[in-house]
C-alpha cells in the first residue's frame, strides 16, 4: 500500500507483518534505540537481536491470524521506518484496538505517522467493522499528541500510571477516535472480525 499524495511520503509504503522482516525491524530497532527508549517499555538485550526479533514477529503473527492485532511495517524500499499497530482487538460490543505508532528519527516530520495513523484508522473502520480506536501518549509527547489530534482523535483523560515505560511507570492522556457510528448488530458488523 503507497500513502497517498496527501501525505509527503515518496516512494515510502506500508506493509503488513511478515516473519521476513525480521532482520529489516531489527536494523531498525538498533538504529532508533536511544531515540525510542524515552517512549518505550524498557527492552531487555535479547529483543535487540535477530533470534528476539524473530520471535517477536513469529508472536505478533499469530496474534494477526486469530484476529486480534492487525500490524504494517513502513518501508522505504526494503529499510524499516516505522511501525504502526491496532492491537487488542475486540469485537462485541465494543468494537475497539489499541494503536500504537513509531517514526524512525531521519524520517520525523514528514508526515508519516499522521499518513500511517489514518491507513490504520481506516484498516480499523472498513476491515474489521471497528467502532473506535484508541491510544495513549505520555503527558510529554507533545508531538504524538498533535499527531493524533491532526487525525480526529480526541482526549479522554489522562490514566494515573498506565504503562511502564523507560523504566517507571508512567501516566499517559488518552486519546480516542470514533470511527462511525453503526449499529453492530443491524449493519451485518457483528459478524466476526475479518483477518488482515
Amino acid at each position: 500500500m503507497i500513502f497517498s499524495s496527501a501525505a509527503p511520503a515518496d516512494g515510502l509504503h506500508l506493509r503488513p507483518l511478515a516473519l521476513r522482516d525480521a532482520e529489516n525491524l531489527l536494523n531498525a530497532c538498533l538504529h532508533n534505540r536511544e531515540h525510542l527508549r524515552q517512549w518505550e517499555p524498557e527492552r531487555g538485550e535479547r529483543y535487540f537481536t535477530l533470534d528476539g526479533q524473530t520471535e517477536r514477529l513469529r508472536d505478533q503473527v499469530a496474534e494477526q491470524e486469530a484476529g486480534r492485532l492487525m500490524g504494517w511495517l513502513i518501508g522505504d524500499g526494503e529499510r524499516v521506518v516505522g511501525r504502526v499497530n491496532l492491537a487488542n482487538i475486540v469485537g462485541g460490543a465494543f468494537r475497539s484496538a489499541n494503536l500504537g505508532y513509531w517514526i524512525d528519527a531521519q524520517y520525523e516530520g514528514r508526515g508519516l505517522a499522521t499518513a500511517a495513523v489514518e491507513l490504520a484508522c481506516r484498516a480499523a473502520d472498513e476491515d474489521l467493522g471497528l467502532h473506535r480506536v484508541e491510544a495513549g501518549t505520555l503527558l510529554e509527547n507533545a508531538g504524538s499528541q498533535r499527531v493524533l489530534e491532526k487525525c480526529g482523535f480526541t482526549v479522554v483523560g489522562t490514566a494515573a500510571e498506565y504503562l511502564h515505560i523507560n523504566g517507571a511507570w508512567r501516566d499517559h492522556r488518552i486519546f480516542q477516535r470514533i470511527l462511525n457510528r453503526r449499529d453492530p448488530v443491524s449493519s451485518g458488523v457483528a459478524r466476526q472480525l475479518k483477518r488482515a
